[in-house]
């Protein structure tokens, strides 16, 4: 894999005029509510070209899109890929979800016609719910230890925060799970897994030669990128880039 690079040297390169760029999120664009260095030229330059495909698994993009747009970032949630919105869309009507999430796949949940079952249910999803309490721990590890499939919104165990501290992911909540049952294994369609790509390739009508994927992190950007079949460029995260330039403040309404 080539050494990491600045956002601004792949703005320099012929990159962006591919007929889809897909980015990842955090650590990449932005930064808990900083926009990263270069971003807006990203956006500038790639226009209707530029998708976003992350293992977010708190916001969904209509979500996103709006926090992004308060950002001064404008991308519609149409070109917007997040890995717990993906997770839930993927399942069928009327299934009896346990779903430890966030308000927002709260809410898209109740709006697919998912039927949430904290009792007997069908399935456990795990997305990052910052609200989790011991009690629900004890939950998810009781309905696993009685035969009940587990699907992680993502692996991650973090993403990083505005000044490069790690913020707990889905993946750190699981590892808490995995702690109790060593044997369990929970499947997700997130990064490194190559769904988010590949269905932003469908959405733009792009074969994965055609595309190119900027990321921040080899072991799940990247092997989503081989996996994929689509050129990775790993991107030098600013938190640790003592030449880049400071980051441009934003605030979320």
């Amino acid at each position: 894999m080539r050494p990491p690079i600045r956002l601004s040297e792949f703005l320099n390169g012929p990159g962006p005029e591919r007929a889809a760029v897909l980015a990842d999120l955090d650590g990449c664009l932005i930064s808990g509510g900083t926009v990263l260095p270069d971003v807006p030229a990203l956006f500038d330059r790639c226009g209707d070209r530029l998708w976003i495909v992350s293992n977010n698994s708190t916001d969904t993009a209509e979500t996103l899109s709006l926090r992004l747009g308060a950002m001064g970032l404008a991308m519609p949630p149409a070109r917007i890929l997040l890995a717990g919105e993906m997770t839930l869309r993927r399942l069928q009507p009327a299934v009896r979800v346990a779903l430890f999430a966030a308000a927002p796949l709260q809410r898209l949940a109740c709006t697919l016609g998912l039927r949430p079952d904290h009792e007997a249910p069908d399935l456990v999803v795990l997305a990052r719910d910052i609200g989790l309490r011991f009690d629900d721990l004890a939950r998810i590890i009781a309905l696993a230890h009685r035969g009940v499939p587990v699907r992680l919104a993502n692996p991650d165990t973090f993403h990083p925060g505005a000044d490069g501290t790690p913020q707990p992911e889905t993946g750190a909540i699981w590892a808490a799970v995995a702690a109790a049952l060593p044997h369990l294994a929970a499947p997700s369609l997130g990064k490194p897994a190559p769904d988010l790509l590949e269905e932003a390739l469908a959405r733009a009508d792009v074969a994965a030669h055609q595309a190119i994927f900027i990321g921040d992190t080899p072991e799940t950007d990247g092997a989503a990128a081989r996996a994929a079949g689509v050129e990775f460029v790993l991107l030098t995260r600013p938190d640790r880039d003592t030449s880049a330039p400071r980051k441009r403040e934003a605030s979320l309404c």
